[in-house]
């Protein structure tokens, strides 16, 4: 995995301000909602294998600098971003009450859209 060319600091600036936007979850919330969503009384999974491939992806994301991103952080980082973006579509208010399914779906990737900006 190669790390990011200095010759892209402007997109790559553009991209972590627009994932750290639509991650608005904390690394340790979002480790605690994986864990907690893959919790089942015959799961056997290790705590670093909880969630979806992308949901540890973010969290490898968000543990890293800037400067140590690599090609395929940066692809985490953008499929992030456009599914926060399909996933609330025009409103950036959730409705009342909240469709628990849509909610869970942005939480598995760093997105709580209860959560107040």
């Amino acid at each position: 995995m190669a790390r990011v060319s200095a010759s892209s600091d402007v997109d790559l600036d553009t991209l972590w301000q627009a994932f750290h936007d639509a991650v608005n979850m904390t690394s340790r919330e979002l480790r605690d909602w994986l864990q907690t969503q893959s919790a089942s009384e015959g799961s056997e999974e290790f705590a670093d294998q909880s969630g979806t491939d992308l949901g540890r992806g973010v969290l490898a994301v968000l543990g890293k600098r800037k400067t140590d991103l690599t090609d395929d952080d940066l692809a985490v980082m953008r499929r992030v971003v456009d599914r926060v973006d399909s996933l609330r579509g025009e409103s950036e208010e959730p409705t009342p009450g909240g469709n628990d399914r849509w909610r869970r779906r942005l939480m598995n990737i760093g997105h709580d859209p209860l959560k107040p900006t």
